[in-house]
């Protein structure tokens, strides 16, 4: 990495030779080249491995090459030839190492023994499995019960998932904060307030009947490359595809499939997104209610003039609860307060409701660009209130599509792993294990933070991910952690937060998912959920990085052994030898979802568990699916501030996958060698005196006293509306304080951080 970023507007199409040129670059950098012919043959395939990137769906007609860019990176990365073995921590003590980027430091290869933080040397140093468990089996029983954080990321299938829970609830808490809370834990509480279920409705055979897709704050040639096959064969029906979206996304505009070849020969692109529209960060509610004024409008017109109705009056009436309330709220706010609050033109708004008033069967896809904001909850039942306008949930062709992240992010939480004790079947896991689940709700990732930060928590064991890197308010986060008792980490490669050790703290080294996990019974397949409830199985075909691995479900086995009295009802051994009984007792606690599961594995496209919207039924408290109004037009935290504060987006780049930085080069945006970046409005940047490509910082706006800032940030001048900026997640997650979050949710508001910037150097800012 250099100092300065270079930026040059990408024009060429997402996917295409791009793509190409980009895998060829990472296989060869990490070694593995000979896994390429794997990713064809078995990748997100019956009888293969699923992907431990996004949880797209995987269709039952797989493309030739089911992956994309990112999945293959993932891999790449995973089955690299680099190791870093206690002769790697021989060599850098844990001072140095961080001082090491997020790069270099997953960069430095695979982790292959378990190994124990040394202070007297202040270093990993090696230790056997037995000794390790021992320890801390021995402090957790020393521990108040509720004292205890089991954090997961959304790598853990479905097997290890439901073992993890059941270990934290017989040691005695509801502690499974997960990585859940920090993006899509807003979808799980608006969703059910308003048609009864915490997931989407729509699956993928959906997207060959609809006539209109709406997308609200997602980038799918970043987060979610595999959807563009879909909406490639949706624009070849020319279905219009509105976007909403403060940054113009390269994978919106223009997409070559590499699996076409006269696409590639040609290298002429399908444009996506028919219509792309650029509100201003966390106004999406102030867009929707455009859009629905709009709609009452084109009703009303219709009515007058004796036409075919606009609003679907008849699902309304017999479906739905609130309608009133909520037209009431929309023909009250007046297009001067909407157009203000998001900054597109009141025709631009119409517009958009026009396409969306011709269709008949509409999908609303979303992401984390309506969820982490204040308003959270009420943007993304915003979104629904304008599908139940027109009948588009439980209708073919239509419904609401959170993209979720991490690949089995939402199958974890369905398996148990949720801090609310009322989205967990306690009763059952009671009886069938012979012990009383605590019957507190547990802390969630905010609150997990809050108790570190007052010493309520004092041993934290995480089961994958990169927990303080990725969470808000760093600077204190990372002086408290040193206080815990113990700390544990489940992990494949080095990260940050493996170096911001506690008094006791270890490194246990995991099989991933494309390994061959072999266990008493032979090679074991594990399960996952993607993002539209179909599970799917996984077979590793690949050797293990090294012979001293254990798989996750092994490692939660033996911590639950050294912490837990034995019970004949929880044959902890007997599940690691065979993964099947485990998928039994998942099927004994949830039958509707799971019934038969070991014979419905290898059903192609996965088995869906059952979604009661998708039928029009409403598990709500109404009996009724909910029209929801919102509280404001904007969903920021900034009210009350004046217009030298701007709206700070926090992103990932085309070279990353969550906190796992793959390189430098963010193709898609045209910015590479750096990091260190802020995306502004080229009228922004002059009004706050920077010099084009000078430098700057940007400073917290919470105004809680608390000093949170981030230097250095090269400025670069982008296609994006004045008064948002843009960053990279997790260097500007140091600007988010704890206590901003989604009200209701408490997903931290990463998507519209109220900040100031200042110039550095000289008065221009150079």
């Amino acid at each position: 990495m250099t100092d300065r970023a270079k930026y040059s507007p990408y024009t060429q199409p997402t996917g295409g030779w791009g793509s190409v040129r980009s895998l060829i670059k990472h296989a060869t950098r990490q070694g593995a080249v000979s896994s390429a012919p794997g990713l064809v043959r078995d990748h997100n395939k019956v009888g293969g491995y699923m992907c431990t990137s996004c949880a797209w769906a995987k269709p039952a007609k797989a493309h030739l090459a089911e992956f994309c860019e990112n999945g293959a990176k993932a891999t790449f990365w995973e089955l690299t030839s680099k190791r870093a073995g206690p002769d790697f921590f021989a060599r850098h003590t844990v001072t140095e190492l961080l001082e090491w980027s997020d790069y270099e430091l997953e960069n430095s290869g695979r982790l292959t023994h378990p190994l124990r933080y040394d202070p007297q040397s202040d270093r990993y140093v090696g230790t056997s499995w037995e000794a390790a468990f021992a320890e801390i089996g021995a402090q957790m029983q020393a521990f108040e019960r509720e004292a205890v954080v089991f954090y997961a990321s959304g790598r853990a299938a479905l097997e290890t998932s439901y073992m993890y829970q059941l270990l934290a609830r017989l040691y005695g808490n509801n502690n499974l904060p997960d990585s859940s809370n920090m993006c899509h834990e807003t979808t799980s509480v608006a969703l059910p307030q308003s048609i009864g279920t915490p997931v989407g409705t729509v699956l993928l055979e959906d997207f060959e009947k609809t006539d209109c897709i709406l997308s609200f704050g997602q980038n799918v040639g970043t987060n979610a490359p595999r959807i563009l096959h879909s909406l490639q064969e949706v624009r070849g029906r020319d279905v219009p595809v509105v976007v909403f979206n403060p940054l113009r996304e390269r994978g919106w505009e223009a997409f070559v499939n590499p699996q076409r070849p006269g696409q590639m020969l040609t290298n002429r692109p399908t444009r996506i997104a028919t219509h792309y529209y650029q509100p201003r960060a966390g106004s999406d509610i102030a867009v929707m209610t455009g859009m629905a004024k709009a709609l009452f409008a084109s009703d009303d017109d219709a009515k007058a003039s004796g036409s075919a109705p606009v609003l679907d009056h008849a699902f309304i009436a017999a479906h739905t609860h609130g309608f009133a309330d909520f037209e009431q709220m929309v023909r009250g706010a007046s297009w001067e307060e909407i157009t203000a609050a998001c900054g597109l033109t009141r025709s631009a708004v119409e517009d958009a409701a026009g396409v969306y008033a011709r269709a008949t069967s509409v999908i609303a896809i979303f992401g984390m660009g309506l969820t982490q904001h204040k308003l959270g909850v009420e943007t993304v039942q915003m979104l629904v209130n304008l599908l139940l306008m027109r009948g588009n949930i439980g209708r073919p062709g239509a419904g609401i599509c959170p993209v979720r992240g991490h690949s089995n992010v939402q199958g974890q939480r369905t398996v148990g792993i949720a801090e609310k004790t009322a989205l967990v079947p306690l009763d059952a896991l009671a009886r069938r294990y012979g012990f009383e689940p605590p019957r507190k709700d547990g802390m969630n990732t905010v609150e997990a933070c809050e108790g570190i930060i007052d010493g309520k928590v004092r041993g934290f064991i995480g089961l994958g991910g990169n927990f303080v890197r990725a969470i808000p308010e760093r600077g204190l986060m990372e002086e408290k952690w040193r206080g815990l008792d113990l700390s544990v980490q489940i992990a494949t490669k080095l990260n940050r937060s493996h170096l911001i050790t506690g008094r006791t703290t270890y490194l246990l080294p995991t099989l991933v998912r494309s390994e061959i996990d072999a266990q008493a019974s032979g090679p074991q397949i594990v399960t996952i959920e993607d993002s539209t409830t179909c599970i799917h199985a996984s077979r590793g075909i690949h050797r293990p990085a090294a012979e001293t691995l254990l798989s996750e479900p092994r490692i939660v086995a033996e911590i639950a052994k050294a912490a837990l009295p034995a019970s004949p009802a929880v044959p902890w051994d007997a599940w690691v030898g065979n993964y099947a009984l485990v998928r039994d007792e998942i099927a004994a606690i949830f039958p509707e979802d799971f019934h038969d599961f070991n014979a419905r594995l290898d059903v192609p496209g996965g088995f869906p568990r059952p979604v009661p919207a998708r039928e029009r039924l409403w598990e709500t408290e109404t009996g009724k699916a909910n029209f929801k109004a919102p509280s404001a037009l904007h969903a920021s935290f900034d009210d009350g501030l004046d217009d030298s504060v701007l709206r700070l987006i926090t992103l990932r780049s085309n070279d990353q996958f969550n906190t796992t930085v793959y390189g430098y080069a963010d193709r898609l945006r045209g910015i590479h060698h750096s990091r260190m970046i802020v995306m502004m409005n080229a009228a922004d940047r002059a009004r706050f005196g920077i010099a084009e490509g000078g430098s700057a910082t940007l400073s917290s706006a919470a105004g809680d006293g608390i000093a949170r800032r981030v230097s250095g940030l090269q400025v670069i001048d982008y296609d994006i509306p004045e008064g948002t900026i843009a960053a990279y997640f997790p260097e500007c997650n140091a600007l988010i304080p704890l206590w901003q979050y989604a009200e209701e949710s408490k997903t931290p508001a990463a998507k519209s951080v109220p900040v100031r910037i200042s110039p550095e150097g000289g008065p221009d800012g150079r």
